[in-house]
């Protein structure tokens, strides 16, 4: 039985990723305000009803590749020792995603998103996207919290932690002549709390 679960999983991964390369393709190539649902569903050979299964319109097909990146971040923030003051666990983890690989030119994906950086019709889904991945990331922080008001600095540390992070994807989108990991390392050591 798990062996099909397993199965099953992948088949369902591999439709997701399908439907996102060909939503970044077909933005890329017409324009985000162009693209339609049935257009990505065409082009990933899949019905749109199936599209509706995995993303509820084109944004979020569009943006699936950073949900995923925040995915991982997250995973990488709760294997950071728990002694590590907070904002310090945050950038360490922050480093270490970017060490995995996901500034290198070769990359599609990357190429498309510097292209479609900056849209005005997907500004509001990427803060989004960063929102919805807030409150895991707060709880996260919590845990590395002592003291008076921790669910308030835990929410006030990762959402300022985002933003930074925004401001890092957004600067290295428009200067891609520097690593990504040096980007961040400026960016992210400006905006270091006082109580670290």
């Amino acid at each position: 039985m798990d062996e099909c679960t397993g199965l099953r999983e992948r088949k369902k991964a591999a439709t997701r990723l399908a439907l996102h390369e060909a939503a970044l393709r077909l933005a890329v190539e017409h324009g985000p305000d162009r693209v339609t649902v049935e257009a990505i569903a065409d082009a990933a050979n899949v019905s749109r009803r199936t599209f509706s299964n995995y993303f509820s319109g084109k944004e979020e097909a569009l943006f699936h590749g950073d949900t995923l990146r925040l995915r991982r971040l997250l995973e990488l923030v709760a294997r950071q020792p728990t002694d590590l003051p907070p904002w310090r666990a945050l950038t360490e983890a922050a480093l270490a995603q970017a060490d995995e690989g996901y500034d290198d030119p070769a990359e599609p994906w990357l190429s498309r998103r510097r292209l479609l950086h900056g849209h005005p019709s997907l500004v509001a889904h990427q803060v989004g996207a960063y929102a919805a991945i807030e409150r895991e990331l707060s709880a996260e922080i919590a845990r590395r919290l002592t003291g008076p008001d921790v669910p308030l600095r835990a929410r006030v540390l990762g959402a300022t932690f985002l933003a930074t992070l925004r401001v890092a994807a957004q600067q290295w989108l428009e200067h891609p002549d520097e690593p990504l990991r040096a980007v961040l390392s400026t960016v992210l050591a400006h905006a270091t709390p006082a109580t670290g």
